[in-house]
């Protein structure tokens, strides 16, 4: 099969495409995939480092969240068949011609959602819902600050918390992406570079309580927003963009009641099969519906996909990119 395979943990400049690999066979518990679009995402940057807390065998291909076809299913395995449409998160794999899954970290599709739309909202979409919707519980009315969302969480938290009645305030590094944050329901925008990122959220915000922040950022930005929460105010932490993991104040945590809460996806994956299945239920219809938009930002073959790699670890694009192997 056809694959973009990282043989030593040097980065993106090491990836190659090759076109004998060797097809993946289901083992037990396991699914094999065609897949027809895989997400691209900032783990896929750290695993072929070796920076990432999954270590694979040498060679391997990095994508890590699938949409195709199920080819095989391991005799264990009895919630699938070959021919069903599944997306499925795999940590790696993913950018090739097939991608052997675990079953119960693998979904059907509805039909109403194509390869590429679910390629692209598996993790990002899946990680906003499982923090808004589970771990923050959002309700009607509530104010939302989203810091980074003109990635893919981002847009996908904006896109959400929305759908769940907040008032949401778009958190970027700059007045350049404010527009991409609108036009994906934003009601409010504020550039968090500069020292006065504190002062000039307070001020917008006026004396309106802020009660949930969507976290990718880090660094001083995340404690600067943490001091804005009101009382029983929710911290999502879900990355460090910034490169920075802040330090917060237990002070300030006790004080207002402040829930600092951790976002893990695959964790919820592992530890809570039955409650993920439910998750993933719901956004499957709320995508379906219309009522979620998953924006795809780029389409790329396997040829194209290095450079689209760099162009996101260097942040100079917005959004969701997906591999179409």
């Amino acid at each position: 099969m056809r694959a973009l395979l990282c043989h030593q943990f040097s980065g993106i400049d090491g990836l190659v495409v090759v076109t004998n690999a060797a097809a993946p066979q289901p083992g037990p518990g396991e699914i094999t995939v065609r897949v027809r679009a895989s997400g691209m995402n900032f783990l896929d940057t750290l695993i072929v480092s070796g920076k990432y807390q999954v270590k694979p065998s040498l060679p391997f291909s990095p994508g890590a969240e699938i949409a195709g076809e199920v080819l095989a299913v391991a005799p264990d395995v009895n919630r699938f068949k070959p021919g069903d449409r599944v997306c499925a998160f795999t940590y790696y794999g993913g950018f090739a011609e097939i991608c052997s899954a675990k079953a119960a970290f693998a979904w059907h599709l509805p039909d109403a959602i194509d390869d590429v739309v679910a390629a692209a909202s598996l993790i990002t979409y899946g990680t906003a819902w499982f923090g808004l919707a589970d771990r923050a519980q959002i309700r009607p009315g509530e104010t939302c600050l989203v810091l980074g969302a003109a990635g893919g969480v981002g847009l996908a938290a904006i896109q959400v918390a929305k759908k769940f009645g907040a008032h949401v305030i778009a958190g970027v590094g700059s007045t350049a992406r404010m527009q991409i944050c609108r036009d994906h329901g934003a009601d409010e925008c504020i550039d968090y570079s500069g020292d006065d990122f504190r002062d000039r959220l307070k001020a917008l915000l006026a004396g309106r309580p802020l009660n949930v922040v969507v976290d990718m950022v880090g660094g001083a930005v995340s404690q600067a927003a943490l001091r804005q929460l009101s009382w029983r105010g929710r911290l999502l932490v879900i990355g460090f963009a910034a490169g920075e993991i802040p330090q917060f104040p237990a002070n300030q945590i006790l004080l207002r009641g402040v829930d600092v809460l951790g976002v893990v996806l695959d964790g919820l994956f592992k530890y809570e099969p039955d409650r993920a299945a439910q998750l993933m239920t719901d956004l499957f219809s709320a995508i379906a519906s219309g009522a979620l938009k998953p924006p795809l930002t780029e389409a790329v073959c396997l040829e194209a996909a290095p450079e689209a790699l760099v162009r996101m670890a260097q942040r100079q694009a917005y959004g969701k990119r997906v591999v179409t192997p």
